[in-house]
């Protein structure tokens, strides 16, 4: 075999290796992380609830942003304390659509 053939050879290793991962990733990223503790008959609705969760929060969420900016740009609070409150708004939100999630999953 000579450099072309060994060019070649690994050119096509490294495209059929790429084509045998893209379902692999699109499986994947099809279940969002909450949705995968949920057996497979049940993802898709999950997926929907979450999505709608996030899309009721969505509101609250950019308030809970642009108070923040502006309490920074006031100088009512620093950079740690931005990242810190930000870090618990995100978290105490998140538990709370995860609380709704499980309710909303629990009578389908």
């Amino acid at each position: 075999m000579d450099k072309k053939d060994r060019l070649d050879m690994k050119l096509l290793t490294i495209a059929l290796a790429g084509l045998l991962s893209v379902p692999a990733m699109a499986n994947a990223a099809t279940i969002d992380p909450p949705c995968d503790a949920y057996p497979p008959a049940k993802q898709a609705r999950c997926i929907v609830i979450w999505k709608e969760l996030n899309k009721e929060d969505g509101a609250a969420i950019s308030q809970f942003g642009l108070d923040q900016l502006k309490r920074r740009e006031e100088g009512k609070i620093n950079a740690q304390q931005h990242l810190s409150e930000n870090m618990a708004f995100i978290k105490q939100s998140t538990e709370k659509r995860l609380a709704r999630l499980k309710e909303r999953m629990a009578k389908e």
